[in-house]
């Protein structure tokens, strides 16, 4: 697993990446002066964890770095410090890993002579102290599963090298650096010997590559036994597929969780959902999945016998309110919800989470709420419960968007939730007046669901109580483990986990480390449901289709299982003759003889003479005995692979086993033979011609150039010394031509990594063309000179080279990314040149250089970001490989210009809004990458009608309904991105041009205001723009000249609200305020922080192109190794 996780935020200016150090160079101890190293094991207490996980073992290291401006190395390794039992070293770059901050790690020091598998899991503090003044100190935290590949783990960009350096800042003191780890170890479970169903009586998941948060919430349904029933019970049928049917491939998932002795894999599962290789290495957004889950098989429910079990289990009802409270009026909704989002943020634990979800809104002043016939009026807004389900899923918002750094952040907070629930609690304060109070809301803890690691990353895993007994058990991906309460509960809570610190001497201080591992998703189950949701379900409950099936997969497993343990007994015997040559070359291969993995193989027991096996041929291939002759294969030199010698009879006279191993050095568990048999004039085995020194075996290829195909003629021996032309009416007869036919003759002789097929000198002997026992000539008629330009491939080799390299190639276009359009095959040496000459002659295209292609994603199943540049790569292969496949699809374009001159230009989507006009003008603006926004504009000027001709525009970048730049217009075009940005050109209105020394500009940004979970939040909609005001001028004037440039109708306008906002944050405005008192600053083109807000709904009409779209925070992906 590979946990990118972040710093504690109040230590994050920016992100930084928490890394191996990547580097292969070694690095040295550090050998000047003296290196006092303090270490000092805290105490162990505790018991074991996961029966071989003690409580951490914490200890401090202290390092002083001597002479540390003057360092020449690279990096430097600390002594080496013991905890927990393991060897560990700091690793620190002086000068930086290629980066302008020092950079520092925790390295297992013994890592290169550690066994395979080998696993440690640590949480651990750097830190550089401050020698003047201890509280500026720097240190930083972060945890890691330490294992072959990440052997050391911690920060690139640690600190800035500037300040590192700078003597005043007290880093650096007498040229000396004091570095301090502390390391708290816990031991992990050896996860090779560990038999999750022998210790636990459960068995987990397999993961398909970022799929453990799936697995977790699978392992929590599925712990639900009434849920499991009711999916055992959903109609399915013999004939269905589980890859297109969700409700079988959960079925048949729940049925090997339930009776399979190992882990279970998922994938029939995710293909039923539709995803392929590519989605299994995205984290998903969890509750998304769950909802999604259970709406499938609540459709899929319906008309059966367990139509509305989803409804019954998971689904309770809130009612929304508005209640005046100087007038009778209430305005009522009722919801129902499958599950609850709670604040973790500023919520102790679940209780307050819920008080905060029922907390009263006051709506009055600017906030008064419109009902009806009565007007605006005071009111209460809020929610109640109706009714809570048998089991209540709680996802906790460790994930939230924080609008001050604009990114997301996981919130690490304490955060406590108690094993018994009451919902009654304070006399029902969480019930609507209608409620029904005769059901007891008391509920129990069934599943922990915990999230590890940062926002760009981590580990999913569930702690469950499959009984609700006191016994609690953690499932993480294939491992099983018992647990205590402490682990399912306390260890969950997040916050901060403090180790004592026993050194009696410098710095004290305990260890504290932020627990990125917490609890995200909590499910309860209703006490008084108990007994019927955790019911038992055994086979009867299981259709007997799907048993059927699942025992046939089970036996078909289990003798997979057992023909795997006893391999080392047997000897796979491959045996390759004549007709498989035929039945292959030219179809299924075209080099060298035979594709083994199709031969007809024996499992012999290694014990059986070779003899007694020969038996068993001849009652397979009706061959007698006598007639058999075997040869052995060798691989040669130059990778190809070919029959070699006969076995002789002293080889034959052993057993399987030994003549196995006397001729396989590889140690392989195969033995390949060429089952050699002669045949007389009646077409019946006759025994084998006798072979001496002189004679060779060899095989022949039959080519003819006008049908474009390559065909088995057949072997023959020939006598070392003998030439071609001797056996030129064999060869004749071979091939069924006349016996004077002249023929051509060329040895294969390998085809990796090129070709290589020479024409063979009739008239020189076998041994000097260095020919032997096992090599293949390739024959054909005689090409005559008038016929050679008829034929695309007119010889043996021109055809080899061909078939080497073919590559079909399926063309999409880039509009269309989809949808195959058309077919070509090619030659993976084709140039770049070939490969667009041959889609423009299949287009109908004159021009070549008005083709541009772009590559294939194997992983995602897209085109690549970035099309291929002109002539940037040599051959087609080049433009097909991906990582370490090769695909077959490319995407073309058809370019209005020349693509060598376009790669010289740079295009630019503009949309141009006029003084006066509401419809907006897309332009594509297309300029030399060197050109300035001047020239732009200059170029939008041309293209456009203006509201006069001495106009002057702006260039802006527009996102999230913002303005957050106003292009210099010396500005090179070159890097401007309009791929996530709206880039705008306006006019600018004459009363900028003209600022008094007490004006300001401000932006005006309209926005809503909306409700979730009664977290107000706020959204901007329709087009910004900037505003001149003067010194003095209330909000009454600014409103005036705002509804004078949006000439939004009286009755309209009275409804908007006005608001100084900061950092998201509306404060309501009065007609009679002077507006210039919240506009301070002067750095007004930055300032999109700070704005005049309009508020008021969104139905304005939409311009003609699509704005920029807000991120959807609810899906947010991330992506990870796990």
């Amino acid at each position: 697993m590979t946990m990118m996780t972040p710093q504690p935020l109040d230590q994050q200016d920016n992100e930084e990446n928490l890394v191996p150090h990547g580097l292969d160079e070694v690095a040295q101890p550090l050998g000047e002066g003296p290196q006092p190293m303090e270490v000092v094991p805290a105490e162990n207490t505790g018991t074991v964890e996961n029966q071989a996980n003690d409580e951490p073992q914490a200890s401090r290291f202290t390092w002083n770095i001597e002479n540390f401006s003057r360092l020449n190395l690279k990096k430097v390794y600390s002594e080496v410090f013991m905890v927990g039992g393991y060897k560990w070293r700091v690793l620190v770059f002086p000068k930086g890993n290629n980066v302008d901050y020092l950079s520092m790690y925790l390295d297992v020091a013994d890592s290169a002579t550690l066994p395979y598998g080998w696993s440690r899991y640590a949480q651990f503090s750097l830190a550089i102290v401050n020698q003047i003044h201890s509280k500026y100190s720097i240190k930083k935290d972060t945890q890691h599963q330490f294992n072959q590949r990440e052997s050391d783990w911690g920060f690139t960009s640690f600190m800035p090298l500037s300040d590192l350096y700078d003597p005043n800042k007290g880093y650096l003191v007498n040229d000396t650096v004091l570095v301090e780890a502390d390391v708290a170890v816990r031991k992990v479970i050896d996860y090779w010997t560990y038999d999750s169903k022998k210790e636990t009586g459960y068995v987990g998941l397999k993961n398909q590559g970022a799929t453990c948060y799936m697995n977790s919430l699978l392992q929590t349904l599925y712990h639900i036994p009434y849920f499991r029933k009711a999916v055992y019970h959903m109609p399915t049928t013999e004939n269905d597929n589980p890859i297109g049917s969700i409700p079988l491939a959960l079925q048949s998932l729940y049925f090997r969780l339930q009776y399979h002795d190992t882990s279970v894999a998922t994938k029939e599962l995710t293909k039923s959902f539709g995803w392929d290789t590519y989605d299994s290495f995205l984290q998903h957004d969890v509750q998304e999945l769950n909802r999604v889950l259970c709406e499938k098989l609540e459709d899929k429910m319906k008309g059966t016998v367990v139509e509305g079990t989803i409804q019954k289990l998971f689904e309770g009802h809130h009612m929304n309110y508005i209640e005046c409270i100087n007038v009778d009026f209430k305005s009522t909704r009722k919801e129902s919800f499958y599950d609850l989002q709670l604040d973790v943020k500023g919520c102790k634990d679940v209780y307050a989470s819920f008080d905060k979800y029922v907390e009263v809104e006051p709506l009055e002043g600017d906030n008064k709420y419109h009902a009806e016939e009565h007007g605006l009026q005071d009111a209460r807004k809020g929610v109640l419960f109706i009714d809570f389900p048998p089991v209540l899923q709680l996802q906790l918002k460790r994930f939230e968007y924080d609008f001050v750094r604009e990114t997301m952040v996981k919130i690490n907070d304490r955060y406590e939730f108690p094993l018994e629930l009451d919902l009654d609690r304070d006399n029902g304060k969480y019930l609507s007046p209608d409620s029904d109070r005769t059901t007891r809301n008391l509920y129990m803890l069934h599943s922990v669901l915990v999230h590890s690691g940062g926002v760009h990353g981590g580990h999913y895993y569930a702690f469950v109580r499959p009984t609700l007994s006191d016994q609690w058990y953690k499932f993480d991906d294939e491992r099983v483990t018992k647990e205590d309460v402490k682990r399912a509960l306390e260890e969950q809570y997040g916050g901060e986990e403090e180790l004592p610190q026993t050194n009696p001497g410098y710095n004290n201080t305990p260890f504290k480390f932020t627990k990125y591992s917490n609890a995200y998703m909590l499910v309860y189950i209703r006490v008084s449901d108990k007994d019927k949701i955790i019911c038992d379900v055994d086979e009867k409950d299981i259709a007997d289709h799907l048993r059927a099936r699942l025992k046939k997969e089970q036996e078909e497993k289990e003798d997979k299982r057992r023909y795997k343990a006893q391999a080392h007994l047997y000897t796979i015997i491959k045996i390759a003759r004549d007709e498989d040559l035929k039945e292959q070359i030219g179809k299924d291969i075209y080099f060298d003889l035979v594709d083994h993995d199709k031969v007809r193989n024996f499992r012999v027991q290694k014990q059986v003479a070779f003899n007694v096996f020969k038996e068993d041929v001849a009652k397979e291939f009706g061959i007698p005995v006598q007639f058999q002759r075997y040869w052995i294969w060798a691989k040669r030199q130059n990778h190809t692979y070919r029959p070699n010698r006969p076995l002789t009879p002293q080889e034959e006279a052993q057993t399987v086993g030994a003549l196995r191993e006397a001729s396989n050095k590889t140690h392989a568990a195969e033995l390949k033979l060429f089952l050699e048999v002669a045949y007389g004039p009646d077409l019946h085995p006759i025994p084998p011609p006798e072979k001496n020194k002189d004679d060779i075996l060899l095989f022949f290829k039959l080519y003819d150039p006008e049908k474009e195909e390559l065909r088995y003629a057949g072997s023959l021996f020939v006598k070392n010394c003998g030439k071609p032309n001797e056996y030129i009416k064999e060869l004749n007869e071979l091939a069924g031509f006349g016996p004077d036919e002249e023929i051509e003759l060329f040895e294969e002789i390998k085809f990796e990594p090129t070709v290589m097929c020479e024409r063979l000198d009739k008239r020189a002997s076998f041994r000097f063309s260095q020919i032997e026992d096992g090599d293949i000539i390739c024959f054909q008629k005689r090409r005559l000179p008038e016929t050679v330009a008829k034929f695309r491939f007119p010889d043996v080799p021109s055809f080899l080279e061909y078939v080497r390299n073919r590559q079909i190639v399926h063309f999409r276009s880039l509009e269309r990314p989809k949808e195959d359009e058309f077919c070509l095959e090619l030659a993976k040496n084709n140039t770049y040149d070939d490969v667009v000459e041959r889609v423009a002659q299949h287009l109908g295209l004159n021009d070549p250089s008005k083709i541009r292609l772009t590559p294939h994603n194997c992983y995602s199943q897209q085109p690549k970001p970035n099309p291929i540049k002109y002539r940037s790569v040599d051959h087609l292969l080049d433009m097909l490989v991906h990582y370490n496949q090769i695909s077959d699809i490319l995407y073309y374009e058809v370019l209005d210009i020349p693509l060598p001159e376009l790669q010289c230009l740079k295009t630019l989507k503009v949309a141009f809004h006029h003084a006066t006009k509401d419809e907006a003008v897309i332009l594509n603006i297309r300029l030399p990458k060197q050109s300035s926004v001047g020239e732009v504009l200059n170029e939008i000027k041309s293209k456009v009608e203006l509201s006069h001709p001495n106009a002057e525009l702006r260039l802006l970048e527009v996102f999230y309904h913002k303005i957050y730049k106003i292009f210099p217009l010396n500005e090179k075009i070159e890097n401007i991105n309009d791929q996530y940005w709206t880039l705008r050109a306006e006019e600018i209105p004459d009363e900028e041009k003209n600022l008094g020394p007490t004006d300001r500009l401000i932006h005006v940004y309209h926005f809503t205001k909306e409700t979730a979970q009664n977290q107000v939040q706020v959204q901007n909609f329709g087009d910004p723009f900037f505003l001149v005001i003067h010194e003095g001028e209330t909000l009454v004037d600014v409103k005036a000249r705002i509804q004078k440039k949006l000439q939004v109708p009286d009755e309209e306008f009275s409804k908007w609200k006005f608001a100084f906002l900061s950092l998201g944050r509306p404060e309501y405005l009065e007609d009679s305020d002077i507006v210039t008192n919240r506009f301070q600053r002067r750095d007004v083109y930055g300032a999109w922080e700070q704005y005049l807000g309009l508020e008021h709904p969104d139905t304005s009409p939409k311009r003609a192109y699509a704005t920029s779209q807000m991120l959807r925070l609810d899906h947010y992906v991330w992506m990870a190794t796990v």
